[in-house]
C-alpha cells in the first residue's frame, strides 16, 4: 500500500513538473514580453501627471526585461576577470535612466531581452535533434525470466538479458536477435529511411522501431553504453566544443569591451571642451556611443550558426565531434580513401564463373559449393553464396574433405576427387591456358581466380572481386564538383589497385600500403595538399584517422568508429562526405556575412551618432536589430 500511495503521488506530481519544464525554455521571451508591456504602460503614464508611477513601472520593466541577462553579465564578469557585452548594456541603460531618458533605456533593456530570447531559441532548436532522440529512448522492457514476462525499467537490464519486443514497439537497449524475423527502422541510428529486414543472430539498436514480427532479444550492452547513448552523447559534446573562429571572437570581446569604456569615458568630456556641446549632450552621446560600439552582433555571429549546422548534420546522419572539425572541412584540399569497406564494400562478390564446354554449368557450381561451405575462408564463403543466390537446390555433402591451408581444397564425391583452389595447387601451365588465358585477363581486372578441378582434369573457374560500392562513383564525382582531389590508399598489388581506382573514379592511387605505411603516406599528402582528410572504417585505420586534418569514419553503427574520427557517418553513403563539405562551407560563408554585417553596422551607427544624426532609440534598434538579424540568418542552417 505505501509503494502504491507512493506511485499516486509521484503520478500527481508529474502534470506540475511538466509545466514547470514547458514553461522552462520561454521565460526569458515571457520576461522580454513582460518588460514591452510595462514599458507601453510606463509611457502612458509618462504623457499624465503620474510621473512618479511612470518611473517606478520603467524600473519594473528594466528588472523584469534585464535580470536574465544582468545576472548572465555579472557572473562571468565574476569568474572570468573581466567586463563584457552584458555589462555594457547593463551600463548603457543605468546612464539613460540618469539622464531621463528612462523610456530608451526601458526600451534598451527590452530588445536586448528579446534578442537574447531569441539567442535562447536558437540554442534550444539546435538541441532539439537530441532532445527528439532522448524521447525515442523506451523506459521500459518486458524481460522474460524462466518464461515469464516481467515489464521493468530499462535501466534494470543487464547484460544476457532476453527481452520481448512486439511489432510497433521501440528496442529499448543493444542486443542480438536470438527468435524472430522481421524489418527495423533504424532512422534514428543510421538516417536511413527505408526499413531494413532482420533475422536471427543479427544485431539490433537503442531506439529504433520493430514494425512487423515479434522478436526475442538478448541485451549485449548495459544501457547506459549502448549506440543510441553513445551518439547522444557525441552531438552533446560537440555542442559545447567551439570552434576556433569562436573562441577567437570570445577572447576579442574582452579587449573590445574595455576599449569601448574607454572611448565612452572619453566621450563624456572631450566633446564639451573641443566640440561645445552640452553636458546633457556629451553625456546622452556617450550612452548612445555605449550602446551602438557593444558587439552583440559581432558575438552572435558564430556560436548559433555552428550549432545549426551541427544539429543538420547530426539529422542527416553525419555527426562532428565538435565546432573545429565542422570549420576545418571546408578547408580540404584533398581526401584520402581506404579502400576495403569504403570505396569497396570489403566483401568479395563472384564476379565471373567460367566452366569447359559440354559441362553442366550448375553441377559443377553446385559441387563447388558444397565443398566450400565447408571451408569459413571468404572467398569460399563468398562463391557459396553465389550458389544459394543463382540455384534452386540444396548443396550437398562431400564424403570427404581435405583443407589443404593456403592453397585450398580436396574433396571426394560419387567417385569423383575434386580439388578447388589456387593456380599452382591445380597446376599453373593448365591454369594459364585455359579458356584461351581467361584467368591472366581477369587478374588483371583485379580479381581474385579460383580454380575447379574434377579427377586431375581443369573444369572451370570462379573469378571474384571486392565490389565497388554504387554509390563510390557519384561520391567521388560530387567532391571533384568542390574541387576535392581524392586518392585511394590500399593493401593490394598495383593492378588490382589500378582497375579498382578506375572503377571508383578516384584521381590517384597508392597500392601496397600496409597499415602503418598509411600514417606515412597521410604525411606526404599534407606536405602535397596542406589540409587533407582521411576516410576509413575506424578500426585498422586508426593511426591515419588521427594522423589526418580531419579524421573520417564510416560508421554504420560502429561504435568503435565513434570513438576514433573527428566525423562519422552514421550509414556507410559516401555522397554524405560532399555533403558534410557542403554544409561546412555554407556554415562559413553565413558566418562571415554575419561578422561583415555587424561590423559595417556598428561603424555606421557610431558615425551617426557623433556627427549627432543618431537619437538612443534608434540607436537601440539599430543594434539590437542588427543582433536579431545574425541570429535569423544563422537558423537558415538547421535546413
Amino acid at each position: 500500500m505505501v509503494q502504491g500511495a507512493t506511485a499516486l503521488a509521484e503520478k500527481k506530481t508529474i502534470p506540475e513538473e511538466s509545466f514547470i519544464e514547458k514553461v522552462k525554455p520561454h521565460a526569458e521571451l515571457i520576461a522580454a514580453s513582460l518588460s514591452g508591456i510595462l514599458i507601453a504602460a510606463g509611457w502612458i503614464l509618462s504623457k499624465g501627471d503620474s510621473e512618479t508611477a511612470s518611473i517606478v513601472t520603467f524600473i519594473l520593466a528594466y528588472v523584469i526585461g534585464g535580470f536574465a541577462k544582468a545576472k548572465e553579465g555579472i557572473e562571468e564578469t565574476i569568474e572570468n576577470k573581466e567586463l563584457n557585452v552584458e555589462m555594457l548594456m547593463i551600463f548603457a541603460a543605468i546612464g539613460s535612466a540618469i539622464i531621463g531618458y528612462w523610456t530608451e533605456g526601458a526600451i534598451l533593456i527590452f530588445i536586448f531581452a528579446m534578442s537574447g530570447a531569441l539567442e535562447t531559441y536558437t540554442m534550444n532548436k539546435s538541441h532539439k535533434e537530441i532532445s527528439s532522440l532522448m524521447e525515442l529512448q523506451p523506459e521500459e522492457a518486458l524481460r522474460i525470466t524462466n518464461g515469464i514476462e516481467e515489464r521493468i525499467h530499462v535501466s534494470e537490464l543487464a547484460v544476457g538479458d532476453l527481452i520481448l519486443v512486439k511489432p510497433g514497439e521501440r528496442i529499448p537497449s543493444d542486443g542480438k536477435i536470438t527468435k524472430g524475423q522481421t524489418t527495423i527502422d533504424q532512422a534514428a541510428i543510421t538516417g536511413e529511411s527505408i526499413p531494413v529486414s532482420k533475422d536471427p543472430g543479427e544485431e539490433v539498436f537503442a531506439g529504433t522501431v520493430n514494425l512487423t514480427g515479434s522478436l526475442t532479444v538478448e541485451i549485449t550492452k548495459p544501457t547506459n553504453e549502448t549506440l543510441f547513448q553513445k551518439i547522444i552523447q557525441l552531438v552533446q559534446n560537440a555542442q559545447s566544443e567551439k570552434s576556433p573562429s569562436q573562441l577567437f571572437i570570445e577572447k576579442f570581446e574582452g579587449s573590445y569591451v574595455k576599449v569601448v569604456l574607454v572611448v565612452v569615458v572619453l566621450m563624456m568630456v572631450v566633446p564639451h571642451y573641443l566640440l561645445g556641446w552640452s553636458w546633457t549632450e556629451t553625456f546622452y552621446r556617450a550612452m548612445i556611443l555605449l550602446v551602438v560600439a557593444s558587439p552583440c552582433a559581432l558575438v552572435a555571429s558564430i556560436m548559433p550558426a555552428t550549432l545549426s549546422a551541427i544539429s543538420n548534420g547530426a539529422k542527416h546522419g553525419i555527426l562532428f565531434k565538435g565546432g573545429v572539425h565542422l570549420e576545418n572541412l571546408s578547408h580540404l584540399k584533398a581526401i584520402a580513401f581506404d579502400k576495403t569497406g569504403t570505396l569497396t564494400k570489403g566483401k568479395p562478390e563472384v564476379t565471373d564463373f567460367i566452366v569447359s564446354d559440354g559441362l553442366d554449368q550448375d553441377d559443377v557450381l553446385l559441387k563447388a559449393a558444397s565443398i566450400e561451405s565447408h571451408s569459413n575462408h571468404p572467398l569460399a564463403n563468398a562463391i557459396v553464396k553465389y550458389a544459394k543466390e543463382t540455384l534452386a537446390k540444396e548443396l550437398v555433402n562431400p564424403e570427404s574433405i581435405e583443407d589443404v591451408s593456403g592453397w585450398g581444397v580436396k574433396a571426394h564425391y560419387e567417385n569423383e576427387d575434386w580439388k578447388i583452389g589456387k593456380a599452382d595447387f591445380i597446376g599453373k601451365t593448365a591454369s594459364e591456358s585455359f579458356a584461351d588465358g581467361a584467368a591472366l585477363k581477369l587478374a588483371d581486372g583485379g580479381k581474385s581466380i579460383v580454380f575447379i578441378e574434377r579427377n586431375g582434369v581443369l573444369i572451370g573457374l570462379l573469378a571474384l572481386k571486392d565490389v565497388v560500392r554504387e554509390e563510390t562513383k557519384q561520391a567521388m564525382e560530387l567532391l571533384k564538383s568542390e574541387g576535392i582531389y581524392t586518392i585511394m590508399l590500399t593493401g593490394d598489388s598495383k593492378p588490382t589497385a589500378k582497375a579498382i581506382a578506375a572503377e571508383s573514379y578516384v584521381d590517384e592511387y597508392i597500392a601496397e600500403c600496409l597499415p602503418e605505411t598509411k600514417v606515412d603516406e597521410l604525411k606526404k599528402l599534407k606536405e602535397r595538399f596542406g589540409n587533407v582528410a582521411m576516410v576509413g572504417d575506424g578500426i585498422n585505420d586508426a593511426p591515419a584517422l588521427a594522423t589526418a586534418n580531419v579524421g573520417i569514419a564510416m560508421g554504420e553503427g560502429s561504435d568503435v568508429a565513434l570513438e576514433t574520427a573527428d566525423v562519422v557517418l552514421m550509414k556507410n553513403n559516401l555522397p554524405k562526405i560532399a555533403e558534410a563539405i557542403k554544409l561546412s562551407r555554407r556554415m562559413n560563408r553565413i558566418v562571415k556575412q554575419n561578422i561583415v554585417f555587424s561590423i559595417l553596422v556598428i561603424m555606421v551607427l557610431i558615425a551617426s551618432n557623433f556627427m549627432q544624426l543618431l537619437d538612443l532609440p534608434y540607436g537601440v534598434i539599430g543594434h539590437e536589430g542588427s543582433t536579431i538579424l545574425v541570429i535569423l540568418n544563422s537558423l537558415r542552417l538547421l535546413k
